[in-house]
């Protein structure tokens, strides 16, 4: 029966026989990304700017077009815009897509 093979027989510092102090160095890139556990499925969400200042006066939470109540510390430009919330902002826009929601039609 043999023995399976060594894993540090092709290794610079595994060779008894060498002598020398020979190193290996293997470079790689450290990616570090700010993110937490669970970011892969938030959003960004539709609130108004006063809420958003108010919440971070009081650390109440805020409510968003979509619904979600939640507490904002994350920084917005990190995540995808909620689908939903961007469907019901577009949806308050006018026709021309200028001012700053609905309007009634005058009679």
């Amino acid at each position: 029966m043999s023995l399976p093979p060594d894993p540090f027989e092709n290794q610079p510092t595994g060779n008894p026989e060498r002598s020398g102090g020979s190193t290996a160095v293997i470079e790689r890139q450290e990616l570090q990304q700010e993110v937490e556990p669970g970011d892969s499925e938030r959003f960004s969400h539709y609130v108004r700017k006063e809420k958003i200042m108010e919440s971070a006066m009081t650390g109440d939470p805020v409510v968003a077009l979509c619904g979600k109540v939640w507490t904002p510390g994350r920084d917005p430009h990190k995540f995808p815009v909620c689908p939903d919330c961007k469907a019901i902002y577009d949806g308050l826009k006018p026709e021309g897509g200028k001012g700053k929601g609905p309007k009634e039609p005058k009679k």
